[in-house]
C-alpha cells in the first residue's frame, strides 16, 4: 500500500483538475475535483466571478470545447499551502487549443496562474474555488 502526504493528495486533486477537463472527463470532475458550489472567478478572460455549481462549470466548458480537437494543459510550479482542512494552491499553467480545421492557425495558446482553494471532505480534497488569472494569449485566438 502506497501512502501519500497531504502536499500530495492535493496537487493530485489540483492535477486531475487539468487532466479530466483535457480528457473533457465532466463526470469525475464533478465527482473527484470540484465541490458542488465553487466560488468561480474567470474575470482575467471576461468572465465573471460567481459561485457556480461544478455541473454548470462543466456544461460551459463542454460548450467552449465543441469544436476543437484537443486541449493540452501542462502545470507546475505549486506553491501550497495547508491549513487543518483546507489549502490554497499557487500555480503557473499553460493551455493549448488545437483545432485541425482552424484556417488562420491551428492552435492557440493560453499562459497564466491559478489560486485554488480546496477543502478537506470525506472523500478527499476537494477545489471550492478557482481563480485563473491570464498572463497572455498567442495563436489563433479565435482558432477560425
Amino acid at each position: 500500500m502506497v501512502t501519500y502526504s497531504v502536499r500530495d493528495e492535493i496537487i493530485e486533486t489540483v492535477n486531475k483538475l487539468f487532466v479530466y477537463t483535457d480528457q473533457q472527463d465532466w463526470e469525475k470532475l464533478q465527482v473527484e475535483v470540484f465541490t458542488h458550489e465553487v466560488f468561480f472567478d474567470m474575470t482575467s478572460l471576461g468572465g465573471v466571478k460567481e459561485e457556480k455549481t461544478s455541473r454548470s462549470i462543466c456544461e460551459e466548458w463542454k460548450k467552449e470545447f465543441t469544436g476543437i480537437d484537443a486541449v493540452n494543459h501542462l502545470a507546475g510550479n505549486y506553491l501550497v499551502h495547508i491549513h487543518d482542512t483546507t489549502a490554497t494552491v499557487f500555480a503557473y499553467a499553460t493551455a493549448t487549443h488545437y483545432k485541425s480545421s482552424a484556417t488562420k492557425g491551428t492552435t492557440r495558446d493560453f499562459a497564466g496562474t491559478y489560486d485554488i482553494g480546496l477543502l478537506k471532505q470525506s472523500n478527499g480534497w476537494r477545489i471550492y474555488e478557482f481563480k485563473y488569472k491570464v498572463k497572455y494569449i498567442t495563436g489563433n485566438v479565435e482558432l477560425i
